[in-house]
């Protein structure tokens, strides 16, 4: 008689769906004795009900119909962090209001220079006042983009910061 190999279960979504549904009806006390059966540690403790939520339910799915491919995974721990991504808008943000009143701004394009004017309340060109840097932008070009970029006052990313 040969040989049958039999493979893993397939997954129950309704066994799933119940799990999760039944994650719903707990109060914040039993989502983190949850957690802390599910990962072997304590939540952080100003951590919300809703992601409390939302993390056991991934990784009940995850458990049951598999977590992210290699590839994917790769890519996340190679982003920055959330509080290194804020600091980094932080910082892009200070050099835009470092711009003092009086400044003039230069940028040449489709062969026409353009000089804008900075104010203590916002921005002059044409004889308009702008309050942004990208709605300048807009108004030159017709197609949004980075106003602060536009004017060379941020730095296009290297490549190298991508890798």
């Amino acid at each position: 008689m040969p040989r049958v190999k039999i493979g893993p279960a397939l997954p129950d979504r309704k066994t799933l769906d119940g799990e999760i549904a039944r994650l719903r009806d707990l109060d914040v006390g039993e989502l983190r004795s949850r957690w802390h059966n599910m990962f072997g540690r304590r939540p952080h403790p100003h951590l919300p009900r809703h992601l409390l939520f939302r993390v056991l339910a991934y990784r009940l799915q995850a458990d049951v119909l598999g977590d992210l491919d290699g590839e994917s995974q790769r890519l996340l721990d190679r982003s920055v962090s959330p509080e290194d991504a804020g600091q980094r808008a932080v910082d892009l943000a200070r050099r835009t209001a470092d711009l003092r009143p009086g400044t003039v701004l230069g940028r040449e394009w489709n062969r026409q220079m353009h000089r804008v004017a900075v104010l203590a309340d916002g921005f002059a060109w044409n004889g308009k006042t702008y309050p942004s840097l990208s709605k300048i932008a807009l108004a030159i070009t017709g197609t949004r983009s980075n106003g602060p970029r536009f004017f060379g006052l941020r730095d296009k990313p290297s490549k190298e910061a991508h890798s």
